[in-house]
């Protein structure tokens, strides 16, 4: 999954800079807001709201945000009414495409985001299309220059399943009811966290080595990103890091 992982990684880089223009700030509060609707206001007690807020700090929103989305969420202020909704489709070479959007309009965004897979040529599917593809993983990235042999040792004693190197980061793997103790675990033990998160990855991946489909495929998914309500975008394909890097240029 070497392109599909480093392109995580790129995406990371990138929210740094909506974060600047406020769009990202929107997308998390966004999500604080449904987490803590669906799950009460108290961290300690709604994972999903834990990890939202985790995901607002290392965006660097002000706690006055996040406090306010979360009252939001709780009724306290008054708030949009926002549906989850998971598109399912197929992208350029065959790719599996998942996407989670936060929406106060089912119809409107059901609409563009149909539009944003027809020009790239392809195609939006059916509830449970591609689902199967993909699996709720916990994701810990640590800069690529931390002591391999201790990372190692700590993401197997704490219960990770895998550590990986992607482009400048390991990424620590492990099942979504441990990513806690292995966030802490990692963070106790001195390693500076790029980032952390609990997302969906491919469990089987499609091979890209065609420059013009990799193009395809990265304008895709930059252009779901970039959609305002869309939260998380995922795709089971692997293609070279080169080739990655120079769909994104072109893209």
């Amino acid at each position: 999954m070497a392109g599909h992982s480093h392109w995580r990684q790129i995406k990371h880089k990138k929210q740094a800079a909506d974060a600047k223009r406020g769009k990202l700030f929107s997308k998390l509060s966004r999500a604080i807001i449904v987490a803590a609707r669906q799950g009460g206001g108290d961290p300690a007690t709604n994972l999903a709201l834990r990890y939202a807020i985790d995901r607002a700090k290392a965006a660097s929103m002000p706690a006055e945000t996040i406090e306010r989305a979360i009252k939001k969420g709780t009724g306290e202020l008054a708030a949009e009414s926002l549906e989850e909704v998971v598109y399912e489709g197929y992208g350029p070479g065959g790719v599996a495409v998942l996407v989670e959007a936060l929406t106060d309009n089912r119809n409107r965004t059901t609409s563009e985001v149909r539009k944003i897979f027809e020009r790239a040529g392809g195609k939006l599917g059916t509830t449970g299309c591609v689902a199967w593809m993909f699996a709720a993983k916990g994701i810990v990235a640590v800069p690529g220059d931390a002591d391999e042999e201790k990372l190692l040792e700590v993401a197997a004693e704490s219960g990770a399943e895998d550590v990986q190197r992607t482009g400048e980061v390991y990424e620590v793997y492990c099942d979504p009811s441990v990513f806690e103790q292995v966030k802490q675990a990692i963070a106790d033990a001195g390693f500076t966290i790029e980032s952390a998160e609990v997302t969906k990855v491919p469990t089987q991946t499609v091979e890209i080595t065609d420059s013009d489909v990799g193009r395809k495929l990265v304008r895709l998914l930059e252009e779901l990103d970039e959609h305002d309500d869309v939260q998380n975008v995922t795709a089971n394909y692997n293609m070279s890091d080169e080739l990655l890097h120079a769909s994104v240029s072109s893209s």
